[in-house]
């Protein structure tokens, strides 16, 4: 450190350790790493040189900010003696630097092609290019023996300039795998079985699931019950920030206004794949991490990019496809069904090597590059990762399909209801129904007049509140044929020919539009809505009695 400015410090840093950010991605695994390798030692200071070169650069800025670190531009990096340079992308200029280069892989190994900057041809991802690092210069962490022989064949420059550490993020899963709970609630789930998650995981370019398939969210969401399952989406940063966050969300408004929960570029989606039930994605690292923590995976795409002889070539073949131009949910509910958590335990071990040791590993390796002592405490474990912040929209609309069926004494609805938004299918026959169903006040106003049912979810003070708002909603909605409002006893439902009727059921569904569902069937069947009836809605059901009640 510069004699000048070390007059100033507090801490009295005996080495100085640059790290590279230069897309989100990178810059995200380092941010990720470093504060556990360099946990409680005040002799080494991290500055963040921040490379602007890349396509993929937008968004780094604000990581950083949010990350409160110390940041130099990347053209004044020279300007900051450092004893090391750590970084997660190999793009950098590393020429004008003269530390040595420790090169973290910011996937899983040197599994994929992707293009080259420097030409039309495509080069392996994670391998510092030789016009911009010498080989003995530079070091390169992998999490398996296989992938140091991979590298040494295809640079033998390289041979040996290996490190077997391990990978920070399958250990940090490992290690919130107990969590799950935790992180179902985090993206706005319950407690329990149901609803079931499925995370659509899509990397970058006209190969990966978004390049191929970018309405397949949106068709999950139109053909997966929506009181049986959510769809969540992880998109790889370079999406994101390869055309823009607004063009993103422009491609998948569909989607979003149905429910879909978006994970953010900066972090979430490791605790959204411990979450989730089953992984529908492509030949990113993603499939890879969600094969070894023993998620049901199914493949949506899988491009020519995948690297062959690697793990991540393996799992192609092993992993079962997804058909995008066939039915969803019995492909979604087969994977669940008929997997096993070892299924991928031999390709797992192809990538992962003796996993819960890379943080202890990863800190010798660094301090032995500083040629510093490590402190005198152990290693912490790996931290598990933190709850998610998703991007998340209510639906406040539904396509609601029931069927009428009798059973020995007893009428029996079944109840499925899929987001509006998401443009479900509206199959009818004699004893099957369907209806849209609409939030009053939803923040669509044109569900709301369009809707057959609509409800008003505020539970009225009184009675007689209870019967100004149905009398209101069906005067101002022409097309509303039911509206349905919260009792502290029940649901109050109202019938444009002046019919009211008590509904009482228990427990999840016992809400004002699957109560509602139960109505809009005896309407259209053309019989008495009083009684007792069996709702069922997925794997669950309850009895429901309504009652006729006057119009106050």
């Amino acid at each position: 450190m510069d004699v000048a400015a070390a007059r100033w410090k507090t801490f009295p840093a005996e080495r100085t350790v640059l790290a590279v950010a230069r897309t989100v991605t990178s810059t995200a695994r380092l941010l990720e790493v470093l504060p556990d390798v360099f946990r409680g030692d005040p002799r080494v200071e991290v500055t963040f040189g921040h490379d602007r070169s890349s396509a993929f650069h937008g968004g780094v800025q604000d990581l950083l900010r949010a990350s409160d670190v110390r940041v130099i531009p990347w053209e004044n990096a020279t300007d900051v003696p450092s004893d090391l340079v750590i970084t997660a992308s190999e793009n950098a200029r590393f020429d004008h630097l003269k530390a040595p280069v420790l090169v973290l892989p910011h996937g899983i190994g040197f599994q994929k092609l992707v293009p080259d900057a420097r030409g039309p041809e495509r080069r392996h991802s994670g391998v510092v290019p030789r016009s911009l690092l010498r080989p003995e210069r530079s070091w390169y962490a992998v999490s398996h023996p296989a992938q140091a022989e991979q590298l040494g064949a295809l640079r033998p420059d390289l041979a040996g300039r290996t490190l077997l550490v391990g990978d920070p993020c399958h250990d940090r899963l490992l290690t919130g795998a107990p969590l799950r709970d935790r992180y179902r609630r985090g993206m706005g789930l319950p407690r329990g079985r149901v609803p079931r998650l499925v995370l659509v995981a899509s990397t970058w370019g006209p190969e990966s699931l978004m390049g191929r398939v970018p309405q397949l969210p949106r068709r999950l969401l139109a053909e997966l019950p929506l009181d049986e399952y959510r769809v969540a989406a992880t998109v790889h940063p370079n999406v994101w920030f390869g055309h823009s966050p607004w063009q993103l969300r422009v491609i998948q408004r569909d989607a979003l206004e149905a429910g879909l929960i978006l994970i953010p570029p900066f972090a979430g989606w490791q605790a959204a794949l411990t979450a989730a039930d089953v992984v529908v994605s492509d030949h990113g690292s993603l499939s890879l991490y969600a094969a070894a923590v023993g998620k049901p995976l199914l493949l949506a795409a899988f491009g020519r990019e995948s690297v062959p002889g690697t793990a991540m070539a393996a799992l192609g073949r092993v992993a079962p496809s997804l058909a995008p131009d066939k039915g969803l949910l019995d492909q979604i509910e087969a994977a669940i069904e008929r997997h096993r958590p070892e299924r991928y335990q031999d390709v797992a071990r192809r990538a992962f090597h003796e996993p819960g040791r890379t943080l202890s590993r990863l800190r010798s390796a660094v301090y032995q590059l500083l040629e510093l002592a490590e402190p005198p405490w152990p290693t912490a474990s790996a931290p598990p990762f933190p709850l998610p912040v998703p991007e998340r929209t209510e639906s406040t609309a539904e396509v609601v399909l029931t069927h009428l069926a009798r059973e020995n004494e007893t009428w029996s609805v079944d109840v499925r209801r899929f987001p509006a938004a998401a443009r479900p299918e509206r199959p009818e026959s004699a004893r099957r129904f369907s209806h849209l169903a609409s939030e009053v006040s939803g923040l669509e106003r044109s569900w709301a007049e369009s809707a057959s049912v609509l409800t008003d979810d505020t539970a009225p003070r009184s009675p007689e509140e209870a019967e100004r708002r149905i009398e209101g909603m069906l005067r101002h909605h022409p097309g509303c044929r039911i509206a349905a409002v919260p009792l502290a006893d029940g649901v109050l439902l109202g019938w444009r020919d002046g019919r009211r009727v008590m509904v009482n059921a228990t427990g999840v569904l016992a809400g004002p539009r699957l109560i509602s569902a139960v109505g809009y069937a005896c309407l259209r069947a053309g019989i008495p809505p009083t009684g007792t009836f069996l709702l069922r809605v997925g794997e669950r059901s309850a009895e429901v009695t309504l009652r006729p009640r006057s119009a106050l």
